[in-house]
């Protein structure tokens, strides 16, 4: 069965405190959706008249798999619809599809918009009449819909049999206030799909139900699962779950469960593009990616107790109920202490694929992780540093390049914080030849990273191709100013993502280790794609 999958990541994402995009980052969401697959995809709110540029704007794109939709509210009690400005604009709107908002809750009614249960109906009934009559599908949001229906059953349905019988094709339930439980999702959902039944035996038209939920209990998926469950067709989310307060149904873990779980037809063959797409969004978002995120994450398919990693390489099915690769993600096995030779091994298969368990070179290995990680290092985060290691001890670490000097200063400038400024200066030595470059960024580790790029440039054009975007400190022992750091630093070129660590007494001695680390990574990357 084929469900319809609604994503309002540029509405729902950007009310997320942490969250503004560009109309440049809406556009390269807006591409990313497609390429994924999903069914429709939300503009955002359209208020006013460079809202309806940017729609313009997006309505240009070569979409493939999706179709654009705008958001707006019901006419205002009292007003009729050929005088609300945000109506007039929504059946002007380049689109084909638009989703308006009306209350369900007898109590948002006569407290929130101080009317009376008529009035919102006729509200709901000549809005969704007249962008029907302007030629458009549409979608309405019964809001705060399970709140309603535990309060008056016979309004909140009231409600969705108004919206069909004016023309929408489809309703939305809304746990708006995100309290709701599963079962009780459940069982509001299959009265919805039920009186859905009887107005399409009445009226004849199509009556669908949609569920759209919030996760203010930590619940939206689960809930989300419970509404098609008992019925419904149409799911809204967003992409890693961002939304206002707690956020929003998590599409990322939605459509998987859904598709691989449940059976139904979510996103099709681009399921194998949801690792990706998820983690480029999260970058247009400006936001650090949660790697404990089900199937998209990078710990989703990591393992690091001994046990586990021996089981997994024996039948992955011990330990993984999916096949990383089904979500586009891959499986990763982190060698520790607890780890053994049979996980030293696997990691060692990208570099010496002859070696097992008996072959010296995996003790060699084993050794110089234990006696890195007894200094305060740790690989579970940092598999580009790790990597390193292993190739340290075995002696086949390349050398691409040496620094015979670096220096970092920090001015205060006029003691104010926004105006301390740092300089790096770098001199790096390839095959004989030097370059010496100095540069200035917003804090000592920002400077080293563009003094070290501007100086290696020269020798390794790819090198421009690659930024930091993140940088964690963590106290591992000592305290107060004597303490011992390890930082770990995430880098990409735009198309992978690693993570390198540095550990020591000095914050940018730490913090240089995992620097010049990211940029070997990157370096022997790009020696591997060329070889």
């Amino acid at each position: 069965m084929k469900l319809e999958i609604y994503d309002s990541t540029l509405r729902e994402g950007e009310q997320s405190a942490t969250v503004t995009f560009t109309w440049e980052d809406r556009l390269k969401i807006i591409e990313e959706l497609d390429r994924l697959g999903v069914s429709c995809i939300e503009t955002g709110m359209l208020t006013c008249q460079r809202d309806l540029e940017f729609i313009r704007r997006a309505a240009a794109l070569q979409l493939s798999h999706s179709s654009l939709s705008s958001f707006g509210a019901t006419r205002r009690a009292g007003e009729s619809v050929e005088d609300n400005e945000g109506l007039a604009m929504l059946a002007c709107a380049p689109v084909s599809i638009v989703c308006i908002f009306g209350k369900s809750w007898g109590y948002q009614v006569e407290k929130v918009l101080r009317t009376t249960k008529e009035e919102n109906l006729s509200m709901i009934r000549d809005s969704v009449s007249f962008l029907r009559d302007a030629g458009k599908r549409v979608i309405f949001d019964a809001e705060h819909f399970f709140d309603g229906y535990s309060d008056d059953a016979d309004y909140a349905l009231s409600v969705l049999r108004t919206a069909w019988e004016a023309g929408a094709d489809t309703v939305v339930l809304c746990d708006t206030n995100g309290g709701m439980l599963p079962d009780v999702i459940g069982m509001a959902t299959a009265a919805a799909v039920s009186a859905a039944r009887e107005t399409t035996q009445q009226t004849g038209q199509t009556c669908n139900v949609g569920i759209h939920c919030h996760n203010d209990m930590g619940m939206a998926e689960a809930c989300s699962v419970s509404a098609v469950l008992s019925g419904a067709v149409h799911v809204q989310g967003t992409i890693s779950g961002i939304g206002e307060r707690c956020g929003n149904a998590n599409l990322n873990t939605l459509i998987p469960v859904l598709q691989l779980k449940l059976g139904f037809s979510c996103i099709g063959q681009q399921l194998g593009l949801l690792t990706d797409t998820v983690r480029r969004i999260n970058e247009f978002a400006n936001r650090a990616f949660d790697e404990r995120e089900p199937f998209v994450g990078g710990y989703a398919f990591t393992h690091k107790a001994g046990t586990h990693i021996d089981g997994v390489i024996k039948s992955p099915r011990s330990f993984e109920h999916i096949v990383p690769t089904a979500v586009g993600n891959m499986r990763n096995m982190i060698i520790s202490s607890l780890s053994g030779r049979s996980a030293m091994v696997e990691k060692m298969a990208r570099i010496l694929p002859h070696l097992d368990r008996e072959s010296p070179e995996v003790a060699a290995a084993l050794e110089a992780v234990r006696i890195k990680e007894e200094a305060g290092y740790s690989y579970d985060d940092a598999e580009a540093s790790l990597l390193l290691v292993i190739r340290q001890a075995l002696g086949i670490r390349r050398q691409y390049f040496q620094v015979p000097h670096f220096k970092v200063m920090t001015d205060e400038g006029s003691g104010k914080e926004e105006n301390m400024r740092s300089t790096a200066m770098i001199k790096v030595a390839v095959g004989g030849m030097e370059e010496l470059c100095a540069a200035e960024g917003i804090g000592p580790v920002n400077a080293m990273d563009k003094a070290l790029r501007q100086a290696l440039v020269r020798f390794y054009p790819s090198i421009d191709q690659m930024h930091l975007t993140d940088f964690k400190v963590r106290v591992v022992s000592g305290g107060a100013t004597a303490a011992v750091v390890r930082v770990v630093i995430e880098s990409t070129d735009g198309v992978a993502v690693w993570r390198t660590v540095g550990v020591s007494p000095d914050v940018i001695s730490a913090s240089w280790q995992a620097l010049r680390d990211s940029v070997e990574y990157m370096l022997e990357l790009r020696a591997g794609e060329e070889s």
